[in-house]
């Protein structure tokens, strides 16, 4: 990378070279290249209509998960700028690149689906039988596989940027047999897990073996999402009324708090009193970005990568305070009925929807399996009379769950189209599809 020693063509190749946007009218790097076709996907501008706490359009002050991811953003590229400047480890020639933060920051949402993580559940208790859902390995999926061209094209991502978001290296059938369900990669996203660590065969080696470490731009990412979120889930309750001075006050009586834990719910409770929560809080930001420092360390991408080789270090302090404030909000925003009575109605909503389309285009009276890879043949499966022959998707969605040979493939091309749903869409959409004094001839999406 001209000018930054830290980086190699290593980091810079795409997941497909010979498609890589070159020559000498390009200006960008490719770093910027990533995070400008982020930021002009559709994806991106979805989540102005995807829930961060509050069901997004509720009001117009709570976060959605596009100003969650604006405000990851910052927080991440403050962060680089500031190790660049005062860690030992960096200088002007060898530096962290804030665009491959950035980038990997505005990106790291974008695989949610509507309704936050109570949708997240929801879809992968439906899609068990088909391979599960997994908001992070969604966000893979998109920017390798669909972001683009109706759901058949990526954004042909930097390796840089693939490894900033990949959290986990562990397929879901890795984690079969285990009593809790952790994070996971869908079981075809063997070639990203390839492309990221340059060895073909490192999917071969057990999965304890690839859960090496995240590169330093994922861990920037992550403490940045951490400190965001913390923060700003705690003032939307605070804002909503959800998280009140006494219910604080009854909360921290109910726990066993350090004394340290119990000075910042008094903090809490002050500021709130005081009406000055917003100014405080926002506060915290500048603590989490000075709170990280970076040492060195080292694995098995290490030798391959600088990106490996570095291991972002989180004050204490400051990491305590940001677990307490993660709890407040579990406990006084989450936990509340309200709340679970939303998730509930996510839960039914995506359920209801899941099944009809599941009845209609995975498991129709069109379908047997497809065999035959014939795109005729797949199409004259979409457009069976199963159902009266009623196309219940778009055109192109019909086309692409078409293509799919099997079941496991039709019910992902049903999945995509549900995760990629806002709120208001999935809400009219279920009520076009079961209530009958909804919509007209002119009511479309």
């Amino acid at each position: 990378m001209t000018g930054n020693a830290f980086y190699s063509d290593f980091d810079t190749e795409s997941l497909d070279e010979a498609k890589a946007r070159t020559g000498a009218g390009e200006h960008r790097t490719r770093f910027q290249i990533d995070r400008d076709r982020i930021i002009h996907s559709s994806a991106f501008r979805r989540l102005q209509n995807k829930t961060q706490v509050f069901l997004s359009g509720e009001y117009d002050f709570y976060r959605t998960r596009l100003t969650h991811s604006m405000e990851v953003a910052q927080i991440g590229r403050s962060i680089c700028d500031r190790l660049n400047k005062t860690s030992p480890l960096l200088n002007e020639g060898s530096r962290l690149d804030s665009d491959l933060i950035e980038a990997a920051c505005l990106a790291h949402d974008l695989g949610h689906p509507p309704f936050g993580h109570p949708g997240e559940r929801t879809l992968n208790r439906l899609m068990e039988p088909y391979g599960g859902f997994d908001g992070n390995a969604q966000t893979m999926r998109l920017l390798t596989e669909t972001i683009f061209n109706a759901g058949r094209d990526g954004m042909n991502p930097t390796r840089g940027l693939v490894d900033a978001v990949l959290k986990y290296k562990t397929l879901r059938i890795e984690t079969r047999g285990e009593k809790v369900m952790r994070p996971f990669l869908y079981d075809d996203q063997g070639v990203q897990l390839a492309f990221v660590s340059g060895q073909p065969k490192w999917i071969d080696e057990p999965s304890a073996a690839r859960e090496v470490g995240c590169s330093i731009e994922c861990q920037i990412m992550n403490w940045a999402d951490d400190t965001a979120y913390s923060i700003n889930d705690l003032m939307d309750g605070i804002q909503a009324g959800f998280i009140t001075s006494e219910k604080l006050r009854t909360w921290a009586r109910s726990k066993n708090l350090s004394r340290e834990d119990f000075k910042h719910v008094v903090y809490l409770i002050n500021a709130i009193r005081q009406h000055k929560i917003e100014g405080r809080l926002a506060r915290m930001i500048g603590e989490g970005i000075l709170a990280c420092s970076l040492v060195p360390c080292s694995n098995k991408l290490s030798a391959r990568t600088r990106r490996h080789s570095l291991r972002l270090v989180i004050d204490p302090a400051v990491e305590q305070k940001t677990r307490l404030y993660k709890a407040i909000a579990v406990s006084l925003v989450f936990h509340t009925p309200e709340l679970q009575q939303l998730d509930h109605k996510a839960d039914y909503i995506l359920t209801r929807l899941f099944r009809a389309l599941e009845e209609r285009y995975v498991n129709g009276s069109g379908g047997s399996e497809l065999h035959e890879p014939d795109l005729q043949e797949g199409m004259k499966y979409a457009t069976s009379s199963h159902d009266s022959g009623l196309h219940l998707v778009p055109n192109e969605v019909a086309e692409l769950i078409a293509e799919a040979r099997d079941p496991a493939g039709r019910a992902r091309r049903v999945c995509d189209w549900l995760a990629n749903m806002t709120e208001g869409v999935a809400f009219r959409t279920y009520q076009r599809f079961f209530e009958p004094g909804f919509g007209s001839i002119t009511d479309f999406v």
